[in-house]
């Protein structure tokens, strides 16, 4: 039987993106060179600052119940908490203290949000064709939102109609996507899912999305899924 001719590998008919952050609109090194490097330099001087604060202090006693021990002071927080930092314990409480710091670290300009050079000008792109643009990663709201707020691009938030993370679910379970496509409100076919994790791929498509890896480095191997290295060869 002669096969029905197929779309070109880099076209595709949809109507919103979501998109992956890390390694896939921006670096993976930049989380774990800088910003987590960055908030245990910072934890020091934020709790001796900030140690009256409500906001802190109940960090601070949910710290004391997860770990059992009595922090006192600023310097027995502190030590709990770079103990958590150097097992990579992923306790809410570091991780919000962790977000506090953060924010500083952005609104200070210590840093920028790292985005690939072809990053917003493919957002830009893209929603100037109309295609609505949605965010989902394991990182906070809180954390995407001032991530896109900081980029090295500068403010990209207009840009996005909104922002997933894991309260939908597992990156790697088909049902997260399908609770995103109801939240989206369109057909699980116009959805195209970015990302360069194939697990996530595969739950993405399963779910009924359209799917694309980016290989930025052009190392991962074979994919069931359309490859590209960067956002320049995907044509909408």
């Amino acid at each position: 039987d002669r096969q029905q001719p197929t779309q070109p590998a880099n076209r595709i008919m949809i109507k919103a993106i979501v998109t992956d952050i890390e390694g896939t609109t921006s670096s993976i090194s930049f989380v774990k060179e800088v910003l987590f490097p960055y908030a245990a330099r910072q934890f020091p001087a934020f709790l001796e600052t900030h140690w009256d604060q409500p906001q802190i202090q109940a960090q601070v006693r949910a710290a004391e119940q997860e770990s059992g021990r009595t922090l006192e002071s600023p310097a027995s927080a502190n030590a709990l908490f770079q103990q958590w930092i150097r097992e990579d314990r992923k306790a809410t409480p570091l991780k919000s203290l962790q977000g506090m710091i953060w924010k500083a670290g952005y609104q200070n300009g210590d840093y920028t949000a790292h985005l690939y050079p072809d990053t917003a000008a493919a957002l830009q792109a893209w929603k100037e064709k109309g295609f609505d643009l949605y965010v989902y990663s394991s990182g906070s709201i809180a954390a995407q939102k001032l991530f896109f707020g900081y980029s090295d691009a500068g403010d990209l938030t207009g840009l996005l109609s909104g922002y997933f993370d894991t309260t939908s679910g597992h990156k790697q379970d088909a049902g997260s996507y399908r609770t995103i496509q109801q939240a989206i409100d369109l057909p699980a076919e116009q959805l195209l899912f970015l990302s360069d994790v194939e697990a996530e791929l595969d739950a993405a498509a399963d779910a009924g999305f359209q799917t694309i890896r980016l290989d930025r480095e052009g190392s991962q191997g074979e994919s069931r899924h359309r490859v590209v290295t960067s956002f320049e060869e995907i044509a909408l």
